[in-house]
């Protein structure tokens, strides 16, 4: 994976990441540039399988100022994503049968310089699951400082 231009924060405190999986996402006009720019977010964002394909919905890709002002896309247009239909139909099968959900984790670009999304298949979390993932996150952070500080002492 290359470096994300935008990450989903709230995907990993929302949701139990169980599988991840790379896909290209068809884009329009200027899109591109805008998500080199970081005009991107995935915040409320999920993936939906509508009649076989797979589409982004709800995530906002901002229109550039530099671009022709007659050309404004809808900024949370639907977007399709590009995937094997192998996977699709299995990804497909586990969202119906386990009630998981499919949400964009970040999008970056590819050693080939094309846009990609990272996509999970994830299981919501309840609010005691996401408090104790913070408890966690916590003492981690703890920890990290105190060896740090130790290690600064001597």
């Amino acid at each position: 994976m290359g470096e994300a231009v935008a990450r989903n924060k709230k995907a990993f405190h929302d949701y139990e990441i169980l599988e991840k999986l790379e896909a290209g996402i068809v884009l329009q006009g200027s899109e591109v540039k805008a998500i080199r720019q970081g005009r991107v977010n995935l915040k409320d964002s999920f993936v939906k399988i509508i009649k076989g394909e797979a589409f982004l919905l709800n995530a906002h890709i901002s229109h550039l100022s530099t671009a022709n002002l007659n050309y404004a896309p809808n900024e949370r247009a639907p977007r399709k994503l590009l995937l094997h239909m192998k996977q699709l139909r299995k990804w497909d099968m586990k969202v119906a049968k386990d009630g998981l959900t499919i949400v964009p984790l970040a999008i970056y670009f590819n050693s080939k310089n094309l846009a990609k999304v990272e996509i999970a298949l994830a299981r919501g979390k309840n609010e005691h699951d996401k408090r104790e993932s913070l408890k966690e996150k916590d003492a981690q952070r703890e920890a990290k400082t105190a060896i740090k500080n130790y290690a600064y002492k001597e």
